[in-house]
């Protein structure tokens, strides 16, 4: 169980360093992370783990994080601030992979020892990275966009729970579908494949239940911006 208890407190980090960030900078500061967990999501996504009897990657939880931040901004800044921090996430997830596609093709000195490291790293396949970029831009505006819908429906404050969660389950079943679509499907037998999108899927789950107390905490912080 060791796993299972440093993911526990690994989530609580990451979702309690999104709110300092936000209750230090405000507004800019859910842009800030957002960019920031970006990066750092498809870096962790290489390495594997075992969580509940599952295979699953680090990647999840700080990915869980940007879904809360938009939510966030949506909630208390309106839909077209959460709009405009998806794209600021994927133009940020652009950059990363261009650049890092570039260094890559620098010849190493001899005395280099971080080629391999950082091939393994940012070497993506292209079906890797085009399944990353695509789930991202469409399961964020679809966040956006079902969470301002159940906002209109459902304007008050007790239904902020069901905002959160129906927003961000229904996009993250979309963008695990889609990644895991573009990435996998045909390079595993299909039932390899419905495992490793079911497993993916169920840990997503776990960390968007986990953020619902987080957001009714940010809802209760006030800002100068």
């Amino acid at each position: 169980m060791q796993n299972e208890w440093i993911w526990i407190v690994f989530a609580i980090l990451n979702f309690s360093m999104l709110l300092i960030l936000y209750r230090t900078f405000g507004k800019a500061g859910l842009f800030v992370w957002i960019g920031m967990a970006t990066v750092i999501a498809n870096i962790q996504v290489v390495k594997t783990v075992e969580l509940f009897g599952l295979t699953a990657t680090l990647g999840n939880i700080i990915y869980g994080t940007i879904f809360l931040a938009t939510d966030i901004l949506n909630e208390k800044y309106g839909k077209e601030d959460a709009k405009k921090a998806v794209w600021l996430g994927f133009s940020t997830l652009i950059i990363m992979t261009i650049i890092m596609q570039i260094v890559l093709k620098f010849q190493p000195g001899p005395e280099d020892f971080a080629q391999e490291s950082l091939v393994t790293i940012f070497g993506l396949i292209p079906n890797i990275a085009i399944g990353s970029l695509s789930a991202f831009i469409v399961s964020q505006y679809l966040d956006v966009w079902i969470y301002s819908k159940i906002k209109a429906a459902l304007p008050d404050t007790k239904f902020l729970w069901i905002r959160n969660n129906g927003s961000t389950m229904i996009s993250q079943l979309v963008d695990t579908a889609i990644f895991c679509g573009i990435a996998f499907y045909g390079q595993y037998p299909f039932n390899i494949w419905l495992e490793i999108f079911i497993s993916t899927y169920i840990i997503k789950f776990i960390v968007a239940a986990m953020d619902t107390p987080f957001l009714y905490m940010a809802k209760g912080i006030k800002t100068s911006s």
